[in-house]
């Protein structure tokens, strides 16, 4: 790995070494498109929305609960509940720093008022340690400790990177100090249930260049997979505590918990140079991406454990796909590019954030999914505006949960998101997702460059760059991610001289010394296509999907003519589909709604005849991004679609088990 020369210190994330830096949210600025419209949104209404709601349920008062001594009597919330504070504070410092709108007075006086409940070593937490409440650490499978510890050190280096030195820098410092003095060598020989610690161990580690949070973060890696946590009902793997991180060939157990420890196992692996570390959570990644990935980039196939299901086991009517662990996907994604400079690890990053991640909230930013199925057999029940949401399953988005993980990490993944798009290295500049953007960073030696990009992405595929600035006479390359998705179609690239060459998926290179004013433009075959899955897939076998560009679509029963569901749907494959106004548009017949007076029809027939229930019609279907599902109210909704030409022959004999 090369070692990198940081130019900017406001970085979610800033190994000191890895194949590609990464620029800060000092350097890209998103200017405008589909991602500058939800990142709009994102600053201006949910950070307040989620600050709101915590007040509202008693979040925000458990601090200043456990500081006035009546913790015991009047805590609220699940043991995790801090977290979300600390994650609303980490958004709020990347917002400040990228956005026009602050959020410094809110943020300073969150600060003071979980300053307030921080015990003298630094312990912070209030669901154990008080006086009427658990010991400190005596349930290390379940109580979240260390994770709540993590997301304060996060927040306290996002402030740090995003503002300076202050009062949650300090926080985090002294929870930092507490958790390597009594998690150490010679202390507790243990880890928490949820990881999550990892990560901020290695980033604060980076920001102050203290070595023994480094040692700290390795130590719990390699500590994980020896049985140290209680064998619970779901199993050891839930934990991810039943093998060695560096044993381990693919991701199970808990999806969001997996994807968090890979995220701190590829820290660790990048600033020890541990080579082994990082080809085991490679390995992983790939295993998990061909057998137990959704066609969204979505992971988490079961819902009783939110974990990972059996290779190729992924029902689209089950589909878990926790948003928290689309944006985990993201995280550990982003760090895999950064470390091999591949650009699989964008694409995938790509399909989830725009899938996964972009689902999640509503158009107005103060609803959310908590999962993301990719089918829904019944409309779902508004939800309650004036109370949180007890359930996990998508029903529609709900303003808040019981457990409300998911707001608060799209939150803080949004405010970060402009840090995702792009990075350098010594020969130029890479851009790994497409939106309007600007950017200003300097290369080796200091040359100063400015670029801009414009484009429509993703509803077209014209993604123009604009050089404003660049070094006089001094050759420099802009590389460009070629989606996987364009595999089977053809992409272009026009260079500043007026060339235009096919590219294929991977990465294309212009090098050149160039001058302010100079284009290039890459053109991606945007356009409606089949998508059919691997036949070891058992549960989508016989069914297609739509994707367009990055994105997945769906059928919803609101875009249906009245009286049909998306059950009844068997689109044509031979067909293809086609860009209309509303939508993408297929080909489509249907089976006569089911009629709940006649009991007792056979539900099988022989190979090659027809369903009794029949229709011959062919109509025109829309279908639209699966992100905006469910924002017109309550609807049926799937991803997959059963495939056949409508059967144009009489119904089939009456069977026996028919007479």
């Amino acid at each position: 790995m090369r070692e990198n020369t940081a130019r900017s210190s406001v970085l979610p994330v800033a190994p000191s070494r890895g194949r590609l830096r990464p620029l800060g949210l000092d350097e890209v600025r998103i200017t405008g498109g589909f991602w500058g419209r939800r990142r709009h949104t994102n600053t201006t209404v949910t950070l307040g929305h989620c600050l709101d709601w915590m007040e509202r349920v008693g979040w925000t008062g458990n601090f200043r609960a456990a500081a006035e001594g009546r913790i015991h009597r009047d805590r609220r919330g699940r043991e995790f509940a801090d977290s979300e504070m600390y994650k609303l504070l980490e958004a709020m410092a990347w917002a400040g720093a990228s956005d026009d709108v602050s959020h410094d007075a809110e943020a300073a006086a969150l600060g003071d008022v979980i300053a307030s409940a921080q015990e003298p070593d630094g312990y912070l937490n209030t669901a154990f340690g008080h006086p009427g409440q658990q010991p400190r650490y005596s349930d290390l499978a379940w109580g979240h400790e260390l994770y709540c510890h993590g997301h304060v050190i996060q927040a306290g280096v996002a402030q740090t990177r995003a503002a300076g030195e202050g009062e949650l820098t300090k926080i985090a410092r002294r929870a930092a100090d507490h958790v390597c003095a009594t998690f150490g060598r010679g202390g507790i020989e243990g880890v928490c249930g949820h990881p999550g610690i990892e990560t901020a161990l290695v980033e604060l580690a980076r920001l102050t260049g203290e070595q023994r949070y480094l040692d700290q973060a390795a130590l719990f890696v390699d500590r994980r997979g020896h049985g140290t946590l209680a064998d619970g009902e779901f199993g050891r793997a839930y934990h991810q505590d039943d093998l060695p991180v560096r044993d381990a060939t693919v991701l199970r157990g808990h999806a969001v918990r997996a994807l968090y420890l890979a995220a701190g196992a590829v820290d660790v692996a990048v600033e020890t140079g541990d080579e082994d570390l990082l080809a085991a959570v490679v390995r992983q990644w790939e295993a998990t991406v061909a057998r137990r990935t959704y066609l969204t980039g979505g992971m988490g196939a079961h819902h009783r454990d939110e974990s990972f299901g059996d290779d190729f086991v992924l029902p689209p009517d089950r589909a878990y796909s926790e948003t928290c662990a689309g944006v985990a996907s993201v995280m550990l994604s982003w760090r895999l590019l950064l470390a091999t400079g591949e650009p699989r690890f964008a694409d995938l990053a790509e399909r989830t954030l725009f899938n996964v991640v972009a689902t999640s909230p509503a158009e107005d930013g103060r609803a959310f999914f908590y999962a993301n199925t990719l089918h829904r057999r019944q409309r779902g029940a508004v939800p309650a505006v004036d109370a949180a949401s007890p359930r996990a399953e998508s029903s529609l988005r709900a303003p808040w949960y019981a457990v409300s993980c998911c707001p608060t990490n799209v939150a803080r993944t949004l405010a970060q998101l402009p840090a995702y798009l792009a990075t350098a290295d010594d020969h130029g500049v890479q851009l790994h997702q497409y939106a309007d953007v600007e950017i200003a960073t300097s290369l080796r030696g200091g040359h100063g460059i400015a670029l801009r990009v414009r484009t429509d992405y993703p509803a077209g595929g014209s993604v123009t760059v604009r050089i404003d600035r660049s070094p006089v006479d001094r050759p420099w390359t802009v590389s460009l991610r070629v989606p996987a998705w364009t595999a089977g179609a053809t992409a272009h690239l026009l260079d500043p001289d007026g060339t235009r060459r096919p590219v294929i998926p991977g990465t294309a290179e212009v090098t050149r010394a160039f001058r302010p004013g100079d284009e290039i433009r890459l053109e991606l075959p945007v356009r409606p296509r089949w998508i059919t899955a691997d036949p070891r897939v058992d549960a989508v076998r016989g069914t297609v999907a739509v994707q367009r560009g990055p994105l997945v679509y769906c059928a919803e029963s609101v875009d249906l003519p009245d009286g049909h569901d998306v059950d009844a749907i068997r689109v044509d494959p031979s067909a293809p589909p086609e860009d209309g106004p509303d939508g993408t548009v297929v080909t489509a017949g249907h089976l006569t709604a089911y009629d709940g007076q006649r009991d007792g029809a056979w539900p099988y027939r022989p190979l090659g005849t027809a369903p009794a229930t029949a229709s011959a019609d062919r109509t025109g279907i829309v279908l639209v991004p699966y992100h905006s599902w469910a924002n017109r109210g309550p609807s049926t909704m799937r991803v997959w679609l059963p495939a056949g030409e409508p059967d144009r022959a009489g119904p089939p004999e009456r069977s026996a088990h028919d007479r």
